[in-house]
């Protein structure tokens, strides 16, 4: 029997163990996989073109019960999680970036998440990120040793003739060459694990991609496909979001922001609202230009901060990830791609929700964009700035401007509640005790959310998740929980909750508050792992059933 055990995802890619009757092999690896599946050696006939029909591919593929299980695009196959299944002629694919995907997603939407992917004879240090990123976990020497053939060394950056790469010296030997290509790949492998340990393979791929048109391609193809996507990019991520790339404008992280904003975020109930620019210093309102934007303001208008990759971020939500943790060149340019993107989100925010008076307290690319937007919206908008925002003369007219406009009573816990959970919390009687990252949102003497603040998101107590009345629900089956919450357990789950998501946990014989280990779409049809990890267990019910 064979099983696999994700231990970390990042995405698509993942750190896994698989037991393969007496070996143990961690994921994704480079192995000799004729040693894995001695019967690869009796192999005929069966690397079937990705691109042929179903009658033709069903002739020559492997029957289901071999090992590895041989897929195709256009065969279904009964795959049993915790199996190893193999691609035959993968390595064809990165020539059409469009089948690449096209494939990759029925792959993927149709074989148990629990399953090794093996791409036989397609790996090389320059595509293996991308690999990975991909969800492939298993791969050989053949296609670095097959180069070493050629007389070409094997780089992260490509592949080039052994020759000109010795630069008039003489070439490595044959023996010598397949060496230092094998060690190449292995080492790429070791650099990808540890991409993937720390949540930053996308930053990996961006850069090694740069050189391979079709890399490039099946990045940005791979980005449009959303809903696929959606699933498998966690609610948060350790560390930053280096938003250094034009691919940077469809991350999944960045695309599901600023549509939380515009679709679930309640903003406070203010008459004015103000434009602002970014500052490099994050949360914003650490820097000293959003101090004195505030000195001007004093709280008499929802301030939203116009921002590239993101677009527009509301001030109390300036510490949700990944506002407070994302990284951007600062230039002052930007590009039109940036601007029709960030021009629609605003656009969409005030079409959504209407205010009086909308100050633009922007200037430059900035105010270009909300100017277009403002038309797009059919809202009037009123500039402040004078060459500068920080201008004495920008502030001062900020602040004439809001003359005798009332304070508005901003809700944090409310905003991020609406961000987080699409519900509209119901926060009378809440207040905020104790000073950041230490906060508490409490009724009374009785905890109703603690605030991450490794991700500006909330934590509900049990109290807490009584003010959100639907979603984000796992329910289990008549146990109860000692630990956290393995996959066999679970019944059913939002099909919204993404890994990182808060969940309440509900059976028969008990409640649980904690995080989501994986999706829901993972956690129904996965057989193994981790699906929450508990924080509070309450038992409930009749204990005896």
């Amino acid at each position: 029997m064979t099983t696999v055990e994700v231990k970390q995802r990042d995405g698509l890619a993942r750190i896994a163990e698989w037991s393969l009757g007496e070996r143990d092999i961690t994921l994704p690896a480079v192995e000799e996989t004729l040693s894995l599946f001695p019967g690869l050696a009796e192999s005929r006939m069966e690397n079937v073109p990705l691109c042929a029909d179903a009658d033709f591919a069903g002739r020559y593929l492997a029957p289901g019960s071999c090992s590895p299980i041989r897929v195709h695009p256009a065969v279904r196959r009964d795959v049993p999680s915790g199996t190893c299944v193999l691609v035959p002629c993968w390595h064809t694919a990165l020539a059409n970036p469009r089948k690449y995907v096209e494939w990759l997603i029925g792959f993927k939407d149709s074989i148990p998440p629990d399953t090794v992917f093996y791409a036989p004879a397609t790996a090389l240090p320059s595509n293996l990120a991308l690999l990975c990123y991909s969800g492939f976990d298993l791969f050989d020497f053949t296609a670095v040793d097959l180069m070493s053939a050629r007389g070409l060394v094997c780089r992260p950056e490509g592949t080039y003739p052994a020759a000109a790469w010795a630069g008039g010296d003489t070439p490595p030997s044959a023996q010598v060459l397949s060496d230092l290509n094998r060690a190449m790949l292995l080492r790429e492998l070791e650099l990808v694990r540890f991409h993937i340990r720390t949540s930053s393979l996308r930053d990996l791929l961006e850069s090694r991609c740069r050189m391979d048109a079709s890399q490039v391609a099946v990045l940005r193809l791979l980005d449009r496909e959303r809903s696929f996507l959606e699933k498998w990019v966690p609610v948060s991520r350790p560390g930053p979001l280096r938003a250094t790339t034009g691919e940077a404008l469809t991350r999944v992280e960045v695309a599901r922001f600023a549509e939380r904003v515009v679709t679930r975020y309640r903003p406070p109930n203010a008459g004015v609202a103000v434009l602002l620019p970014c500052s490099a210093k994050k949360p914003y309102s650490h820097s000293q230009s959003h101090r004195k934007f505030a000195m001007a303001i004093c709280g008499r208008a929802l301030e939203l901060i116009v921002t590239s990759p993101l677009g527009l971020v509301p001030r109390d939500l300036e510490r949700v990830y990944p506002a407070a943790h994302y990284d951007v060149p600062v230039t002052g340019y930007w590009d039109g791609e940036e601007k029709a993107r960030i021009r629609e989100i605003i656009a969409r925010f005030f079409q959504n929700h209407r205010f009086r008076r909308v100050i633009a307290h922007l200037d430059g690319g900035a105010l270009e964009v909300a100017q277009a937007a403002a038309g797009a919206a059919g809202i009037d908008l009123e500039v402040t700035c004078e060459r500068h925002p920080l201008s004495p003369p920008s502030l001062r007219a900020l602040d004439e401007a809001l003359s005798g406009q009332p304070p508005v009573t901003h809700d944090s816990v409310r905003a991020t509640a609406s961000y987080q959970f699409d519900q509209d919390v119901d926060t009378a009687g809440l207040f905020v005790k104790a000073r950041f990252p230490e906060l508490r949102v409490f009724r009374g003497k009785d905890p109703i959310f603690s605030l991450d603040p490794s991700t500006g998101l909330l934590r509900p107590t049990f109290r807490g998740w009584d003010l959100i009345p639907e979603g984000y629900r796992v329910h289990i089956d008549a146990f109860v929980p000692t630990g956290d919450i393995l996959v066999p357990g679970v019944i059913d789950a939002d099909p919204r909750i993404l890994e990182g998501d808060e969940v309440l946990v509900t059976g028969p014989q008990a409640i649980a508050t904690g995080r989501a280990a994986m999706s829901a779409d993972e956690m129904l049809r996965s057989r193994r792992g981790v699906a929450v990890r508990v924080r509070k267990v309450k038992m409930t019910g009749d204990q005896n059933v």
